[in-house]
């Protein structure tokens, strides 16, 4: 079952955005949820949203625990809208054609962490030059991950194919 987003309905576009707002901070649900773009809803057959789609991808896709999970194209608006370091786990040269063939980030090659970061947090991964390269699940809080040599600091879910 899919439909158009609009305001009305289970969970509809305006509740999509509080619920954003929430996870991710002030501004997360306009930016991933801009009022003047057209985005769909797959539900459930009982209606509750599970994916949100725009033109260029997935955007999130919403868990039975009320929260969002990351689409690639909902990182990048993520990256784009929130203020830096926010919700970012920032990787070297090292470690990126793994994390963009979609395996896990290791704390030793993590530059720079969100201090907001607590496990379980969706976090978008970004090389050092600033591009988004994948979506995942923090596995350790940010403090951890600052402090640990070794380790799986993000559980990598999508990653971005090397654009040559």
């Amino acid at each position: 079952m899919s439909d158009t987003a609009d305001d009305n309905g289970l969970a509809g576009l305006s509740n999509l955005r509080t619920i954003a707002d929430y996870q991710f901070g002030a501004g997360a649900g306009n930016a991933l949820f801009p009022p003047d773009e057209s985005v769909t809803v797959k539900r459930t057959t009982s209606g509750r949203p599970q994916q949100v789609h725009a033109d260029a991808g997935r955007l999130v896709s919403f868990g039975t625990d009320g929260r969002f999970t990351l689409g690639l194209e909902g990182g990048r608006r993520l990256h784009a809208a929130l203020e830096h370091p926010a919700y970012r786990v920032v990787v070297d040269d090292e470690s990126e054609p793994f994390v963009r063939d979609e395996k896990n980030v290791f704390t030793k090659f993590v530059l720079e962490v969100g201090p907001e970061i607590r496990p379980g947090d969706e976090v978008v991964v970004v090389h050092e030059r600033g591009e988004v390269i994948a979506v995942g699940t923090a596995r350790l809080g940010a403090e951890a991950i600052e402090d640990f040599e070794t380790g799986m600091a993000v559980n990598v879910r999508e990653g971005a194919p090397a654009t040559d």
